[in-house]
C-alpha cells in the first residue's frame, strides 16, 4: 500500500457519517433563519443605526443576491477542490461575516458582511448537499434527505419568531452574534467529515458568474431604487437596461464554453423548466411574505416583532408535517401532477384570501386560514419538486439541473422580495402625496414617511405629530399601507394563477407514455416510453415487482418490461 492510499484509507477511517449529518442538518437550520429572521429584525436595525429604507432593505437583498447568484459556480469549485474543504470555507465566511455583521454600526457595512453571508451560504448549500450523497447510500441516503427536509422547513418555521424573540431581548445585534456562534459549532465538525471532488471538472466558469451576478445585481439594484429615484428616471432605467444586456452576455458565453456551468439544452425540456417554475410561484405566494408581513404588523396592529414571528407560524409550521401527506397521497395513487396542481391551488388560494382578510388591527383568528393554506401549499411541493427535477433530466445532467432550479428559486426570491418591498413603498408614495396634506403637524416629505412605514417603523413619524390628530394621522396611515397590501397580494395571486395554468400544461405526460400506460395499466409502469421520466435514486425494496418511488415515478431498477 503506498503512502498516499495510506493516508487515504486513514482519513476515511477517521470520518464520521453522524457527525457530518449534524453539521449539515445544523447548517440547513442556520440558512433560511438568516433569511426570514433578518426582516423581522430590520425595524430594530433601522431604529438603531437611523439608516434610510433603501440601505436597510440591503441586509436582506445583499444576502439574497449573493446566496442566488454563487449557487452555481460554488457547486462547481466545490467539485474542483474538494467538498469538505468547500463546506469549511463556507461556514468560515459565514461565521466570520456574522460576527461582523452582530458588531457593526454602519448600515453598509452590514450590507457588505450580509452580502459576504450569502456566498458563504451558496458555498455551505452546495457542497453540504454533496457530502450528504458521498456520505450516505441506499435507504440511508433516502432517510437522511428526508431530515433534510424536515430541518430546512424547521428554519423556516422558526426564523421569524427566533428573530422577533432575540431582538426584543437582547436587540437585533444578538440575531446574528448567534449565527456566528452556531456556526463555529458546525466548523468543529470539518474533521469528522471525508473528502470528495469530481476529476472530470475542469474549472469554474469565471465569466458565467461575472455576467450572472452583474446581471442580477443591476436588476434588484433598480428595483429597489426605482420608487428612490423615478422609474423614468436615467440611472434606473440605465440599470435595467444594463441587467437585460448582461443576461444576454451571460448565455452568449455559456453558449461559447466548453464546460459551462449552465447547460442551455435544459431549458428546451419543458417539464424540467415547469419543475423549477414551481418555486417561482411559492415565492410569489409565501417567500416575498416572510420578511415583509411581519413588518404590516408591526404597523397595522402595533404589535411586537415577538408577535409578529409568533403570528408568522401559523404559515411556517405547517411545511413541517405536510411533505408526510404529500408522500401518503402519492403511495396511495395520486400522481405527482396532481400532488403539485394541489400544491399550486392552494398557494394561489392563500394569496388572495389574504388579500380579502388583511385589515388593520386584524386578528390572529383571521389570518389563520389563509396563513395555514400557504403553509399546506408549500408543504406539498416542499422537497418533492427537488427530487422530481432530477428524473426528468440524463443522469449526467443531475448536477446541473439541481444548481439551476435553486439558483431560479433563490433568484426569484431576492428579485420578488425586493420587487414587493419596492410596490408597496411606491403605492403608499402616491396615496400620501394626494393625502398626507390633511394631516396637521407632520413636516417630513412623503417619501420618508413610505420608507418608514414600510420597513415596520410608524412609531417614529407619529411622535412628530401633535397628540391630538395622532389618532387620525394613524388611521390616516395603516389604512393607506393596508390598501397597498391589498394591490400587491392580488397581483401577485394573479401572478400565481397564471404560472400554475401554464406548469400544469408543461407537466402533462407525453402521448406516447399515455399509450404506454394505458398497455401495462395504472401505477409502476405509467412512465415507460419516457425514459428520462423514471427515479434515478438507489431502490431500497427487496422484491422484483415494479412499483413507483416517493416522487411518484418508476423505479429505474424493477421497471415493467415494455411490450
Amino acid at each position: 500500500m503506498t503512502e498516499t492510499t495510506l493516508r487515504t484509507a486513514t482519513r476515511t477511517r477517521r470520518s464520521n457519517p453522524v457527525i457530518t449529518l449534524g453539521a449539515i442538518l445544523l447548517t440547513l437550520l442556520i440558512l433560511p433563519t438568516s433569511v426570514t429572521g433578518s426582516g423581522v429584525a430590520l425595524p430594530h436595525i433601522g431604529l438603531d443605526t437611523h439608516a434610510p429604507l433603501a440601505a436597510l432593505q440591503w441586509v436582506v437583498h445583499g444576502y439574497n443576491l449573493t446566496f442566488a447568484s454563487f449557487m452555481l459556480a460554488c457547486g462547481s469549485l466545490a467539485d474542483l477542490v474538494g467538498r469538505r474543504r468547500m463546506f469549511l470555507s463556507g461556514a468560515a465566511l459565514f461565521a466570520v461575516a456574522s460576527l461582523v455583521s452582530a458588531l457593526a454600526n454602519d448600515i453598509y457595512l452590514l450590507d457588505l458582511t450580509r452580502a459576504v453571508a450569502g456566498i458563504g451560504a451558496a458555498a455551505l448549500l452546495t457542497s453540504g448537499s454533496s457530502l450528504l450523497a458521498a456520505t450516505f447510500e441506499g435507504a440511508a441516503r433516502t432517510r437522511v434527505f428526508a431530515a433534510v427536509g424536515i430541518m430546512t422547513g424547521a428554519g423556516l418555521a422558526l426564523g421569524a419568531m427566533v428573530a422577533g424573540v432575540l431582538a426584543d431581548a437582547w436587540g437585533w445585534r444578538s440575531f446574528f452574534g448567534v449565527h456566528a456562534l452556531l456556526m463555529a459549532l458546525v466548523m468543529l465538525a470539518a474533521p469528522g467529515m471525508r473528502e470528495s471532488r469530481d476529476a472530470s471538472v475542469a474549472g469554474v466558469d469565471w465569466a458565467g458568474t461575472a455576467t450572472l451576478v452583474a446581471g442580477l445585481f443591476l436588476l434588484m439594484l433598480g428595483v429597489v431604487e426605482g420608487p428612490q429615484w423615478g422609474w423614468a428616471s436615467t440611472s434606473v432605467l440605465g440599470m435595467l437596461a444594463g441587467s437585460v444586456l448582461l443576461m444576454a452576455a451571460f448565455v452568449l458565453v455559456e453558449r461559447r464554453q466548453r464546460h459551462p456551468m449552465l447547460d442551455l439544452a435544459l431549458l428546451r425540456n419543458a417539464r424540467f423548466m415547469a419543475l423549477c417554475l414551481i418555486p417561482v410561484v411559492v415565492t410569489f405566494a409565501f417567500v416575498i411574505l416572510l420578511p415583509l408581513l411581519p413588518n404590516y404588523l408591526l404597523v397595522a396592529n402595533s404589535t411586537t416583532s415577538q408577535a409578529a414571528g409568533t403570528t408568522m407560524l401559523l404559515m411556517t409550521l405547517p411545511i413541517l408535517p405536510t411533505p408526510v401527506l404529500a408522500g401518503k397521497l402519492i403511495k396511495w395513487g395520486l400522481s405527482l401532477r396532481a400532488v403539485l396542481t394541489a400544491s399550486l391551488g392552494l398557494l394561489t388560494l392563500g394569496a388572495a384570501w389574504l388579500a380579502l382578510v388583511l385589515h388593520p388591527g386584524v386578528e390572529a383568528a383571521e389570518l389563520a386560514g389563509p396563513l395555514i393554506t400557504l403553509g399546506v401549499g408549500l408543504g406539498l411541493n416542499f422537497g418533492l419538486v427537488d427530487g422530481a427535477v432530477l428524473t426528468v433530466v440524463a443522469p449526467e445532467a443531475t448536477g446541473t439541473a439541481a444548481g439551476f432550479l435553486n439558483t431560479l428559486r433563490l433568484g426569484s426570491e431576492a428579485i420578488a422580495i425586493a420587487a414587493a418591498g419596492s410596490a408597496l413603498v411606491n403605492l403608499l408614495q402616491g396615496r400620501l402625496s394626494g393625502g398626507s396634506g390633511r394631516i396637521p403637524g407632520y413636516r417630513g416629505t412623503p417619501e420618508a414617511l413610505a420608507n418608514s412605514v414600510n420597513s415596520g417603523d410608524l412609531t417614529g413619524p407619529l411622535s412628530t405629530v401633535p397628540s391630538g390628530v395622532r389618532s387620525r394621522f394613524f388611521d390616516f396611515m395603516t389604512q393607506g399601507f393596508t390598501e397597498s397590501w391589498h394591490i400587491v397580494l392580488w397581483g401577485s395571486a394573479a401572478t400565481c394563477a397564471i404560472l400554475s395554468a401554464g406548469i400544469c400544461l408543461m407537466l402533462a405526460e407525453p402521448k406516447r407514455s399515455v399509450r404506454s400506460r394505458r398497455r401495462h395499466g395504472r401505477g409502476a409502469a405509467a412512465n415507460v416510453g419516457t425514459p428520462l421520466a423514471v427515479c434515478t435514486d438507489p431502490c431500497t425494496r427487496g422484491d422484483s415487482s415494479p412499483h413507483t418511488c416517493a416522487t411518484g415515478l418508476a423505479c429505474s431498477v424493477h421497471q415493467a418490461p415494455a411490450e
